[in-house]
């Protein structure tokens, strides 16, 4: 019905361009909005109050003009004109109905928007480093990485999406050393475990899996280990000197290269690394999150792309050496303060990548990048945006969104979970508690940027107080509907007899229903737009709502044929658009709760 009034109301306005009442060059934008109050129509545009200063006339006097130069519908009973100039129009209920129809016509297709043109945007979310499993911080950005994705797919972009592999660097490389600690362990070697290594049950299993496959061929004697190696923190060297762990982490780091060899080091890190990718992308997928591409870090250091973008930025002047380290100017564009890409030893660090991989995805030929990252990355953002400004490249392609942490609570008391992988409770473990659905749809219930208290024991109840439990119910008792026609004698349910009867749907609960469903697809586009799937989330429960609101105020399946018909077409909309939204969200749809 927006889409009418929208050509009327353009059409009315070309007449008066023609009648020079306005002027031929105007710039506008055609609003119009479902009134909150009935008494005052069905929809309402402001566009004389917008168009008032460009054409010289007092608001009110333009919207006389306007509502003059309407062409007449069938669809529109009346138009008024209200306050200061809004235009409301009344509809009758046949146009009001018309959404079922395009409903039954469309079914997963309906609220598809053409809001993105194509355009390619990459969403890269997720991307946890690979040292260990996914906990329940990791679980919200997944949930609504996966949401925005399947959001701006149906919106009309071109959607990529990607997890990239934090596979290089000092992180990886303790994982490795901590695996071949413990697997000394197994071998029968004794020594203090470094503590600033990885620990937790899935340590040990990695290294069970060492052993089973190489023996005790990559063991080494503990005191051979141990020869050399700075402190731990909490201990003293020989001379006294307090310990340091991340000295005393890096010197084990070191030995453990130099004991292995190359191939042998490397058979352990790829062993850990492959265990522990495998168990993410299982998780995962489990949780329903798949993604197009996985991402190596390590193929962009093979590549040689670090060093290219490196040179970029040399050749730019935005890279200067102090102390034997390279660095990046990147105060020239408003950070704090410049940031190291080449560490004095040599090693590249993470934003070197990081740089490289941002340069990487625009030379795909993405046209927006969206990236997802945990809260506390907020300040990284400037120096990245500040590196592809420096190398050339548009930093406004990059749009990132904050995710915040979810804090879990039971009984009211922030919650104690048990865990068999170090000191965080794992997004797997939550599933096990709550459920696939309650997580996906708990964790994008709120903007990802807010602080987010999930409640466990709401997530878990059946009762209209949880949200996704109301909003599947929903969807569950139009099923239950549906195959009671049959079981109460009723003849089989007639959609095209029910389409054709829409008229017979007055109530105010049906035209409610009715307006709500009509609302989907301009409610896609605008959650695309502002990147928040938890528009969603709310429009469910408030359909939901009315589903329930309508099923207690009226009898559904009433003898009188045509009425029934419609009565169940309009239910069989409501469905559809239930499990289009919790597609969208990766939520479930049963026809039994």
């Amino acid at each position: 019905m927006k889409n009418t009034l929208n050509q009327l109301l353009i059409t009315a306005i070309n007449t008066l361009q023609a009648d020079q009442v306005l002027p031929q060059e105007l710039n506008f934008t055609v609003q119009i909005d479902a009134t909150k109050d009935k008494a005052h129509g069905d929809f309402a545009t402001n566009l004389a109050m917008m168009l008032a200063k460009q054409a010289g006339l007092p608001p009110r006097a333009l919207a006389e003009k306007i509502v003059a130069a309407l062409p007449a519908h069938d669809s529109v009973t009346q138009v008024v004109i209200a306050g200061p100039g809004f235009i409301n129009f009344y509809v009758n209920e046949q146009a009001k109905m018309a959404v079922v129809a395009q409903i039954h016509q469309q079914a997963a297709q309906f609220g598809q928007t053409s809001t993105g043109q194509g355009a390619s945007v990459l969403v890269e979310f997720v991307s946890a480093n690979p040292t260990g499993p996914l906990h329940v911080g990791h679980g919200r950005g997944a949930a609504y990485g996966a949401s925005l994705a399947n959001l701006l797919a149906y919106a009309g972009y071109q959607v990529t999406r990607e997890y990239y592999v934090n596979d290089a660097g000092r992180q990886m490389d303790i994982l490795a050393t901590s695996v071949w600690l413990r697997y000394l362990e197994l071998c029968g070697e004794t020594f203090p475990f470094p503590s600033n290594g990885y620990k937790g049950d899935y340590i040990y299993a990695i290294a069970r899996q060492l052993e089973a496959k190489f023996g005790h061929t990559l063991r080494k004697p503990s005191f051979e280990v141990m020869a050399g190696i700075f402190a731990d923190e909490g201990q003293t060297d020989a001379q006294g000197q307090a310990g340091d762990k991340e000295r005393h982490i890096d010197d084990l780091i070191a030995k453990a290269k130099a004991l292995l060899g190359v191939q042998d080091y490397e058979q352990v890190f790829n062993l850990a690394l492959h265990d522990i990718l495998a168990d993410i992308e299982e998780d995962l997928a489990e949780f329903g999150v798949k993604f197009d591409n996985w991402f190596s870090e390590r193929s962009l250091m093979h590549s040689g792309v670090v060093d290219a973008a490196i040179e970029k930025l040399q050749q730019a002047g935005k890279i200067y050496e102090q102390n034997g380290a390279l660095w990046f100017r990147s105060t020239d564009y408003g950070d704090e303060k410049d940031r190291v890409v080449v560490r004095e030893n040599g090693i590249k660090t993470y934003f070197a990548s990081d740089i490289a991989y941002h340069f990487n995805k625009l030379e795909r030929e993405f046209e927006t990048l969206i990236d997802i990252w945990g809260a506390d990355h907020h300040g990284y953002i400037p120096r990245v945006k500040a590196a592809m400004d420096a190398m050339g490249t548009n930093p406004d392609a990059l749009q990132v969104q904050l995710v915040q942490f979810a804090i879990l609570y039971r009984g009211g008391e922030r919650a104690q979970m048990s865990t068999r992988s170090g000191q965080f409770v794992t997004l797997r473990e939550l599933r096990d508690e709550v459920g696939n659905d309650a997580a996906r749809y708990f964790y994008v219930s709120r903007k990802s940027e807010q602080h987010m208290d999930f409640d466990l024991d709401l997530a878990k109840s059946k009762s209209n107080e949880n949200p996704v439990y109301y909003i599947q119910y929903a969807h569950a008792r139009i099923c239950s509907v549906l195959q009671q026609v049959s079981e109460k004698g009723f003849s089989a349910f007639d959609a095209q007899a029910g389409l054709a009867n829409l008229a017979l749907l007055t109530t105010e609960h049906e035209q409610d229903v009715a307006a709500k469903l009509a609302q989907f697809p301009e409610l896609i586009g605008r959650a695309a737009e502002a990147r928040e799937p938890h528009q969603i989330a709310y429009y469910l429960k408030d359909l939901a709502h009315a589903l329930h609101s309508y099923y207690n105020a009226q009898p559904l399946l009433v003898a009188d044929d045509a009425l029934r018909n419609a009565r169940l077409s309009l239910l069989v909309a409501i469905k559809q658009v239930l499990v289009n939204g919790l597609t969208l969200l990766g939520v479930s749809a049963p026809e039994r709760m």
